[in-house]
């Protein structure tokens, strides 16, 4: 039996990774989505499972479920969290749950679509990074996490380019996600502050973390890999 060809996505419940999957379903893409929490949005080409990517365990089953039922031919590593603390306040506990999140989901994932990946020939792998990678204050895990997956995505892109597999990443600015909103009010002193800080002058959109996506996933664009594409309206030129 030949398995239907989809693109599973990581946290594509909400934001920047329901952003992703929503224009890879008007490409005409079938989408997996692998979240903690159901969408509240549906589509009759997204099909999504649930499990606590922090988790091994689950992990490892859901993706079993997937790919016993399709075959990826990209990989889109968005779920994330950002545990904000100081080097005095950050706890193991923090650590743990984003190296988990970041770095063990991502590791299992990416095993178990491989046999796919390789199989199609011109296989896809996107990793969500961040601007804060480059250094952020009050995201001392968060940040090393994120710099993290760019060592990976370059690593990877060595190990899989001879099987056609392109691995790239995303460094995302600040973006007006609903996770951004709650602690970032849209006209709040902070929020303005940060808008200042933005070269361009404008929060980012998920769709334009989106745009990026669509580029690296794009079939016919096979000769970049192993780099990272910051999405940060200027942010990773300097300042916070």
């Amino acid at each position: 039996m030949t398995l239907k060809e989809a693109t599973l996505v990581t946290g594509a419940s909400s934001g920047i990774g329901r952003a992703i999957s929503e224009m890879l379903l008007e490409n005409g893409r079938t989408v997996i989505n692998l979240d903690y929490i159901a969408p509240d949005w549906s589509h009759p080409q997204l099909v999504s499972f649930q499990a606590d990517l922090t988790n091994a365990r689950q992990t490892r089953e859901q993706a079993q479920r997937i790919t016993s039922g399709y075959a990826i031919t990209a990989l889109v590593n968005n779920a994330g969290a950002t545990r904000p603390g100081t080097i005095d306040t950050a706890t193991l506990e923090d650590l743990d749950y984003v190296v988990a999140l970041h770095f063990q989901a991502t590791l299992i994932l990416i095993q178990a679509v491989l046999p796919s990946l390789r199989a199609c020939g011109n296989g896809r792998i996107v990793n969500m990074s961040s601007r804060a990678a480059l250094g952020k204050p009050e995201r001392v895990v968060y940040s090393a996490t994120k710099a993290g997956l760019v060592g990976m995505t370059r690593t990877l892109a060595m190990e899989l380019g001879g099987d056609g597999i392109t691995v790239n990443a995303i460094g995302p600015g600040p973006i007006a996600t609903e996770l951004f909103r709650k602690s970032n009010p849209e006209g709040a002193p902070r929020t303005e502050k940060i808008i200042d800080s933005i070269l361009v002058k404008r929060l980012g959109t998920p769709e334009d973390v989106a745009r990026a996506a669509m580029f690296f996933l794009h079939p016919e664009n096979s000769f970049i890999t192993g780099q990272t594409l910051y999405v940060c309206g200027g942010t990773s030129l300097g300042g916070v």
